[in-house]
Parts: structure tokens; C-alpha cells; sequence
């Protein structure tokens, strides 16, 4: 397969962690999100806009985001059509840095009024989806290829009308609330998903790679590769007898703390603390209000009934709440809680560098020298 990643990284972006080492052969986008620079955070080094691993240019302004997402279609087009000529078959990764905050329109799809700028991002995002089924199309690879449109999280909703919405759902991304974790996906997939299909039985992202490695017949990993997702192509095709692709969903968030866990139609949330805006109204578009730090209390909510967790079920089912309770020790026990202090037996630690030992990366003749990143980074 030729591989591509055109858009976020956020896999680490010192050399060792850059996608080119990890099985991609293209690469153009940045290398964490496009909020970690100075103009939020003022220690953050300048944001690269990386081509392999080399600095393209900088992103140092808001107009410098504008015309990004236009650069990675273009990309990610150019790469299918090449593909397509070698008769070779691809994996195309295109991960959009909009509509995350700050959120920037290219040429054409920038409002007149600052406040409906939100809707222009998400048609040259449209526009964008179109372009690459245009690729597909016209390469004559359409029929021979899955299409999958999803997105990682909710709402940023501390930046207002610059963040979309969580559709009624409880709170937004950065909490484990359904308003912060549940997706919709998108997915066409010739003479396998049927036209108009609609489901509704839950599945998580770490379960594409097993998906994906099922049905193009890669070999399994080695034993000591754990693979944390499951097979999901019953519920990817909408068959009548698809389940959940997992008992349970654990869903983790900062510092490892386990704060939820879901079986079927019910989720237990577990005491911890959650980020909330506590219904203040956001500020003005393009400005970010602060959250605040709530303790959230355990509690049982009914899914199906009750999908924006508003009430609290769990005296009224102790039976579901001692069940959910053996999944959540043996998660623990498994991959730990920070909430608990449980380190958990099944970790496996991440790559980690010294900051202090990385050296800069390499720029374009046209590009000014970057600035180093903070020590212990």
C-alpha cells in the first residue's frame, strides 16, 4: 500500500515520532494542533507546517491558517491520483486541522460576517469531501475504495459559535459526557454498506485498525503487539445481528482516570472532576472564556431513553450498577486509574524523548529559523 497523512499529527513531533518513521510515505500538515503556538500559549515554540520532515513555513497567524485546508485536498488528491496511475492501492489519512479553534476560511469561503464564519469552514470542508470523491471518480477507483468521514471529538465549547455543537448532548470535547466522546460516521463502502443504511450500535476508533487489517488480509501482530480495537465490519455493513464492537467503553481522559464505562444502554459515570462552562455563555467569536472544574457524582444514565444524561437512574437499578462495577475493576486492574491510584498491568508506556537532546528541524532556504521548543517538553 502507499500510505499518506495529510493534516494532524499529534503523535509526537520530535524526529523519531515523524509519521514518515511510522509507515506513512507522505506527510504534509503540523505536527500537533494548530491552537499550540503563541499567539495561546506564549511559551509554545512556532508552529511548523511540515513537508516530510522538513519545515515548510510557519503558521504564525490566524490568515496563515486560511488557506491550509485547500493545501492538504490538494495534497491528498494529487496523492490518489498518483496511486491510482501506478495501479497501486493507497491509504489516504486526511485529517483537517479545521474546524478546531482557531478556525480560519480560505479564499472563497470566507463570510462577510465574522460570526458565520463557523458555516464557511465547514463548506470548504464539504467542498474538500468533494474534491476527494472527485479523485476517486474520475481514477476510477471509487468502487474499490472505503470512504470513512468522522471526527475525534466535541465541541471546543469554550470558543462559542466558533466550536459547532454537541446536537443536545451533554457538555462538549475534553469531558467524558457524550456530548465530549459520541461521533457521527460517514462511511461508503461499494457492495458491502447499503446506500441509505443507517445504525446506531456504538464502536470507537481503535477499532479501524483491526477493521481495516480484516479486510485487506494483513497478518495479525505479534503476540507482545497488543491490539486494543476489535472487528467492526458487522456494524460498519448495518447487519442485523451487529453488537457493540465492545462489552464495555472505557473512556479515559487526563492522566489515565477512568470516568465512565458503558454496557449496552447504560453508562456508569464514575466520581471525578469535569470541565464545564457551568451555563455561562461564551464569548465573542474568535475569544475563548475559561472553564471551571466541577465534581461530577456517580451516577447511572440510560442512553436510549436519556442520551443527554440528565437523569440520574441508579438507585432504581443496583443490579446494572454492580455489574458495571466488576467492568470498572477490571479495567483498573488491566490498564489502571489515575482517580484510584491503580497502575494497572496492562500498560504499555509511550515513547518519550529529552527534549533538551532534539535537534531542530530542518527548514526550507526560505523559512527563518525556528525557534527551539522549552526544555522537558
Amino acid at each position: 500500500y502507499g500510505t499518506g497523512i495529510f493534516g494532524k499529527w499529534h503523535l509526537g513531533d520530535a524526529p523519531r515520532f515523524n509519521p514518515l518513521r511510522h509507515g506513512f510515505d507522505e506527510w504534509l500538515g503540523m505536527p500537533y494542533s494548530n491552537d499550540m503556538w503563541p499567539l495561546r500559549q506564549k511559551a509554545s515554540p512556532r508552529l511548523p507546517l511540515m513537508d516530510g520532515e522538513r519545515v515548510l513555513r510557519y503558521v504564525d497567524s490566524v490568515e496563515d491558517q486560511a488557506p491550509v485546508t485547500r493545501l492538504l485536498t490538494e495534497r491528498a488528491t494529487a496523492f490518489i491520483r498518483g496511486r491510482a496511475a501506478e495501479r497501486r492501492p493507497f491509504f489516504c489519512y486526511l485529517a483537517h486541522h479545521q474546524p478546531h479553534a482557531p478556525i480560519a476560511a480560505g479564499e472563497g469561503f470566507r463570510p462577510a460576517d465574522r460570526a458565520q464564519l463557523y458555516a464557511g469552514v465547514m463548506r470548504e470542508l464539504d467542498w474538500s469531501v468533494g474534491e476527494v470523491l472527485r479523485a476517486l471518480d474520475e481514477t476510477g477507483t471509487a468502487k474499490d475504495t472505503i470512504v470513512l468521514f468522522t471526527s475525534d471529538n466535541g465541541p471546543w465549547l469554550a470558543f462559542g459559535a466558533d466550536a459547532g455543537s454537541a446536537g443536545g448532548l451533554r457538555e462538549g470535547k475534553g469531558t467524558t459526557f457524550e456530548g465530549g466522546v459520541r461521533e457521527p460516521c460517514i462511511l461508503r463502502w461499494p457492495g458491502h454498506v447499503p446506500a441509505g443504511a443507517r445504525s446506531a450500535v456504538p464502536w470507537m476508533a481503535i477499532d479501524l485498525l483491526p477493521t481495516m487489517a480484516a479486510i485487506v488480509g494483513a497478518p495479525a501482530p505479534a503476540a507482545d503487539r497488543p491490539i486494543d480495537g476489535t472487528d467492526a465490519r458487522t456494524v460498519w455493513t448495518c447487519a442485523a445481528d451487529a453488537n457493540p464492537t465492545h462489552e464495555s467503553f472505557l473512556f479515559y481522559y487526563d492522566g489515565n482516570a477512568l470516568e465512565a464505562v458503558r454496557m449496552g444502554r447504560w453508562k456508569l459515570v464514575l466520581p471525578h472532576e469535569s470541565r464545564t462552562l457551568a451555563g455561562r455563555a461564551p464569548g465573542a467569536p474568535g475569544t475563548e472564556i475559561p472553564y471551571v472544574n466541577r465534581a461530577v457524582p456517580l451516577a447511572l444514565y440510560d442512553l436510549v431513553a436519556d442520551p443527554a444524561e440528565t437523569t440520574d437512574v441508579s438507585a432504581a437499578h443496583p443490579d446494572v450498577v454492580a455489574a458495571a462495577m466488576r467492568h470498572v475493576e477490571a479495567a483498573r486492574a488491566d490498564l489502571g486509574d489515575g482517580l484510584t491510584k491503580r497502575e494497572g498491568a496492562g500498560r504499555r508506556a509511550p515513547g518519550r524523548i529529552d527534549a533538551a537532546a532534539v535537534p531542530a528541524p530542518v527548514t526550507s532556504p526560505s523559512s527563518p529559523a525556528p525557534s527551539r521548543p522549552p526544555a522537558g517538553t
